[in-house]
């Protein structure tokens, strides 16, 4: 009992200090299953998400397997400044190997703007009694931790808001000791010796206690407020302007557009490892069941009844206006559930993944740089190897339900594989609107409709090198492509109708090469053989597609991003059997992209894009006019 006397006998502010631990505050970072989603709580202000949403926001490839974060205490371990990528300001290390994270701290060669008393302007020298009373309580207690030898290097004068930190460390200890009644390995002299300290350096330890309430104020109203505990809520909104001439032969320059697309994800972690993806998006992009309205029919380049074409922007939607599993119309600016996707481990090396509302982007790493619908390529044709898109495997609109995995055989190779089913959700197909082709033309059931199955291998044989292998086969109800990336796309087997069926085998490759931190060069291939599936009919045709193009980083002005893509769309190289070569009124020639975009980076949430590509033979038509398209990209990220 005595010895317990003994230690509040040191006097009522020192007990008070005591009472109410300084040292170490605890800044907790919540971590959303590696989704680079911390929540850091500051003194004086909220950090701010500077982090930009590009297409792998709310994606399957944001998930790296066993990398979760559980909890980060802000404090070094060197007396070097480290490298802490969640903090957003910087950190000042201590003679002592502490960090105090302090977002408007004064540094210590300002601390005289805080000065109240004349005491105050000194620093604590090594000779200084204080000191080397410190220094011998940290020998004899393990006041403080941090360095790799677990000496207390007192050799550097210190400011007296360092030596407060210490002494508050120290404090702490003696604290923990009694509590533990081990008071018996605190020395009366100890405890004098504290007490002393602590009067001395009352005013600092005093600001110390001040910052860090302003600190648990801070915590309790964020978490008073907070969206959710398990939720973190980003978002992207898209104005373009959008002008194009060229064409099909006698049409008029359409009109400058202005389009917007906002989208909003909900990244939801029940466990910390696992991942809920909800997102949701209006657009106001025309199109419909006859493509009316969409620049590409303006342009007189889309097949009749859809949009798509060579002209195709990278952020619309595969299928504006429509709902392609029913044929019905949507309304511009509808709010519509795009992606809804989970995402969990059950091995250290093996992820699973299932939605109702997938694109084979969320699952399949771009390895291209020019990937990135509100950041990087203006064109659909530059940002993702044709393959990918196979099937409506890009629609913008989640048009599949897909199961599949993620295995990674090793740091340098990654192999991902998924099932998906366009109309899963419809138990019947609806009656038809024309031979073969239903008001459900994607056909029905998970197993009864249109489908496909598709994988990607994934090199990285070093830093600098990104390699992919993609295959995919798959089966449609009509005589489609799905990649909305010509009008070929409808009418897959030309001559041969819509209503018939199709299987496709697809091989693609893609690559990049850093050259550079700052110049990467970029490229792919593909090549899809379409066959008869009906049975009915004897036919085959195979396209091609390859891109090559430079993509520069930090150009000019750190932050800004610029690229330059040439190659060839999707055009048909063979035919056999019923299917023609050449459509019926065209002129058969390679179609040629050539593309070029710079992106400012206005701040962290706020980039301005302009660029535009050129179209020579658009559609493999040499009877079309070279088409040049133009887009002027504004992109908010939050």
């Amino acid at each position: 009992m005595r010895r317990f006397l003994l230690a509040s006998a040191s006097g009522a502010s020192f007990l008070c200090l005591i009472a109410k631990p300084l040292s170490a505050q605890v800044i907790p970072n919540l971590d959303i299953a590696n989704n680079t989603s911390k929540i850091n709580y500051a003194a004086e202000q909220l950090p701010q998400n500077s982090s930009s949403l590009t297409e792998s926001i709310g994606s399957i490839n944001d998930i790296q397997k066993g990398s979760q974060t559980q909890g980060q205490l802000i404090v070094s371990t060197d007396s070097k400044q480290q490298d802490l990528p969640t903090l957003n300001q910087k950190q000042k290390s201590n003679n002592l190997g502490l960090t105090a994270k302090f977002p408007n701290q004064v540094p210590a060669s300002n601390v005289i703007a805080q000065v109240t008393s004349v005491s105050q302007l000194s620093d604590v020298q090594p000779t200084d009694w204080a000191f080397q009373a410190l220094q011998s309580l940290v020998e004899r207690y393990g006041c403080i931790a941090g360095y790799p030898n677990g000496t207390y290097r007192g050799n550097r004068a210190m400011t007296r808001y360092e030596f407060a930190a210490g002494l508050n460390a120290c404090l702490n200890r003696v604290n923990e000791l009694v509590a533990t009644a081990t008071a018996d390995l605190v020395k009366r002299e100890d405890l004098a010796t504290l007490q002393r300290l602590q009067q001395e350096f009352g005013a600092e330890l005093a600001t110390l206690r001040g910052r860090v309430d302003v600190v648990e104020a801070r915590t309790a109203e964020l978490q008073a407020n907070q969206f959710s505990t398990t939720t973190k809520l980003s978002g992207e909104a898209i104005f373009a302007a959008i002008g194009a001439t060229g064409g099909a032969p006698g049409r008029n320059d359409p009109n400058i557009i202005l389009t917007n697309r906002v989208r909003l994800n909900l990244n939801t972690s029940f466990t910390g490892k696992d991942l809920l993806i909800t997102g949701l998006q209006a657009y106001n992009f025309l199109g419909g069941s006859d493509g009316r309205g969409s620049l590409q029919e303006s342009l007189g380049l889309a097949p009749s009844g859809f949009s798509a074409s060579n002209a195709r922007v990278s952020f619309e939607p595969q299928f504006p206006g429509l709902d392609v599993k029913t044929l019905s119309s949507t309304g511009s600016n509808d709010i519509e559930l795009y992606k809804l996707v989970y995402i969990f481990p059950i091995a250290k090396k093996l992820t699973l993944f299932a939605g109702t509302a997938v694109e084979s982007s969320d699952a399949f790493p771009a390895i291209t740089p020019f990937a990135g619908e509100g950041q990087e390529a203006v064109s659909r044709f530059a940002g993702l190897n044709p393959v990918v898109r196979l099937s409506g495997g890009t629609s913008g609109t989640g048009l599949a339900s897909a199961a599949g995995f993620i295995f990674d055989i090793s740091k340098q190779v990654d192999l991902r594989a998924f099932y998906a089913s366009a109309n899963a959700n419809i138990p019947t197909s609806a009656a038809d609107i024309q031979p073969g082709v239903s008001r459900t033309p994607l056909g029905a059931g998970v197993f009864g409709g249109s489908s496909i199955v598709a994988t990607q291998l994934t090199f990285k044989p070093s830093s600098s090198l990104d390699i992919a292998f993609n295959y995919a086969h798959s089966y449609h109800e009509i005589n489609i492509l799905g990649t909305g990336l010509t009008s070929s796309d409808i009418g897959a087997l030309a001559g041969v109708s819509l209503g018939t069926p199709v299987e496709l085998n697809s091989f693609g490759g893609t690559v990049t090469w850093r050259l550079s931190p700052k110049v990467a060069l970029s490229g792919y291939g593909a090549a899809m053989f379409v066959d008869d599936s009906s049975g009915r009919v004897d036919a085959s045709t195979t396209f091609t597609s390859w891109m090559a193009g430079l993509h520069f980083n930090d150009l000019f002005k750190p932050g800004n991003n610029a690229g330059i893509i040439f190659g060839q769309p999707l055009y048909r190289t063979s035919a056999d059997g019923d299917a023609r070569l050449t459509p019926d009124g065209a002129r058969r020639a390679v179609p040629y992209h050539l593309e070029a975009y710079y992106r400012f980076k206005v701040s962290d949430n706020i980039s301005i894009t302009p660029g535009a590509f050129v179209l020579f033979n658009p559609e493999g038509n040499s009877r079309n006019d070279t088409t040049t398209v133009g887009v002027l990209r504004t992109t908010f990220t939050f």
